[in-house]
């Protein structure tokens, strides 16, 4: 029987260990080579490779490489770019399938894979299954002929092509000049473009996180550890601070007063700036069932609604695409404008904010206070055996924790999808009552974690 690889997002794990190992990345290489050289027309099939800095970037890109050209695909290695740039250039470059190398906001020590297709869009399910069936196949039967090996090529002008990419989901005449912009690029995969593209706009940049040496990507810097950003912004009296992630797919925002701006508030700018433009598709945003449910109530304030999904990109893609939304994203920094990307772009959503603040003139901290967020409780339960959500007594203490809340809260309690951990979430206007519901949910999980 197949072994598992793919998770929730691609195949990762802890770099040189199963299944993040140069063997599998070379038969992934090789299965998915095979299956979309099956795609499209002409003799010759290209994939697109980019990676972010880790150490391990080195490894993984050198197998997948071996095992596309031993099927008969071309390589176009992009080096180390943010994972919507991979996306992008998958379609620019009419490429059959885009390879992003990362872990995204993960310590240095893990890697990943995720796939695109030729539109840019993450893989279906029925396609990771498909490749999973292949990667544990006879692999003499998936070589090419000898005459039909592919080649590898370094696409030398990726970088320029994606900073003008983003550039241009701007109005042609917006200069970002009079800012000082604190950028903390994680020292991941967007430590040259993302400076560059502010610096071309007419910016005064300040760069942090942005000297990788294979080892400190997402190291006490980035969106996941903002506090060196608010602390320049601070310091340098900057108007904003900008925060990556590892792959750049993620941001967060930093007032002038150093104060973090999450994604709620993001999609909240961004939709209402859209519908002030007339550009604002699907009649509101799509966003997870993490949302702040202040988000949601500001939104109805303005005739838009809050379609909710399941925690992941790729479901609030495939609502978008399937509802005709073009603004959605994650309480994380995922934000997906459909009208430019395909998945999260940290950057462009930083400039649909700069966009608003360069064109209402007040400062950030104006900009991006659109609501004021409910209190809101998170805890995350780890367990061993067992499926605690199964329990009885876990069952009725969401029960009786939503009927607590009423109609003016929320609870939502999903295992994760890559830990053996159950987060229990709740909010609500009462942040003592939604503190003792949390509590009481996490208090009958370990219960039935322990008796299992």
């Amino acid at each position: 029987m197949s072994q598992r690889y793919f998770g929730t997002d691609g195949i990762r794990g802890l770099a040189n260990r199963h299944p993040m190992t140069s063997d599998v990345a070379l038969r992934v290489g090789m299965a998915a080579g095979r299956i979309f050289s099956r795609t499209g027309g002409g003799d010759r099939h290209r994939v697109v490779i980019g990676k972010d800095t880790r150490l391990s970037g080195y490894m993984i890109e050198s197998a997948m490489m071996s095992g596309f050209t031993s099927v008969g695909m071309d390589v176009f290695l992009l080096g180390p770019m943010p994972t919507p740039a991979v996306a992008m250039l998958t379609r620019s470059l009419r490429a059959d399938l885009g390879v992003m190398i990362s872990a995204s906001h993960n310590p240095y020590d893990d890697n990943g894979i995720k796939f695109f297709d030729p539109e840019g869009y993450k893989l279906s399910d029925e396609t990771e299954c498909e490749i999973e069936r292949l990667v544990d196949a006879p692999m003499e039967t998936l070589l090419a002929e000898p005459d039909k090996i592919g080649r590898a090529t370094r696409v030398e002008s990726a970088q320029e092509r994606y900073i003008e990419f983003a550039k241009r989901t701007l109005p042609r005449d917006l200069r970002l000049g009079g800012l000082r912009i604190v950028i903390d690029c994680a020292n991941g995969a967007s430590y040259k473009v993302a400076p560059e593209a502010l610096w071309e706009l007419g910016a005064e940049v300040i760069k942090i996180g942005v000297e990788p040496n294979g080892r400190n990507i997402n190291l006490k810097c980035g969106s996941t550890a903002p506090e060196a950003l608010c602390e320049k912004v601070r310091e340098m009296r900057a108007d904003i601070g900008i925060a990556l992630d590892g792959d750049a797919d993620r941001v967060v925002i930093v007032d002038e007063k150093g104060r973090i701006v999450d994604g709620d508030q993001i999609m909240a700018v961004i939709a209402q700036s859209w519908q002030e433009s007339s550009r604002l598709l699907g009649g509101g945003v799509v966003a997870t069932v993490m949302s702040n449910l202040g988000l949601e109530r500001y939104l109805d304030g303005l005739g838009l609604s809050l379609a909710r999904t399941a925690v992941g990109d790729r479901h609030v893609v495939e609502h978008m695409r399937k509802h005709g939304y073009n603004v959605g994203g994650e309480q994380s920094g995922h934000i997906v404008l459909s009208d430019f990307t395909t998945t999260g772009d940290g950057l462009v959503s930083a400039m649909q904010i700069l966009s608003t603040v360069v064109l209402t003139g007040r400062p950030v901290s104006e900009v991006c206070n659109r609501f004021t967020p409910l209190p809101q409780v998170l805890q995350n339960v780890r367990y061993v055996n067992g499926q605690p959500l199964d329990d009885a007594r876990v069952r009725s203490a969401i029960e009786g924790g939503r009927s607590r809340l009423g109609q003016k809260g929320r609870v939502v309690i999903r295992p994760s999808g890559t830990e053996p951990v159950i987060r229990v979430m709740a909010e609500g206007d009462d942040e003592g009552l939604v503190s003792s519901v949390v509590g009481d949910i996490v208090a009958a999980v370990k219960e039935a974690a322990q008796a299992a």
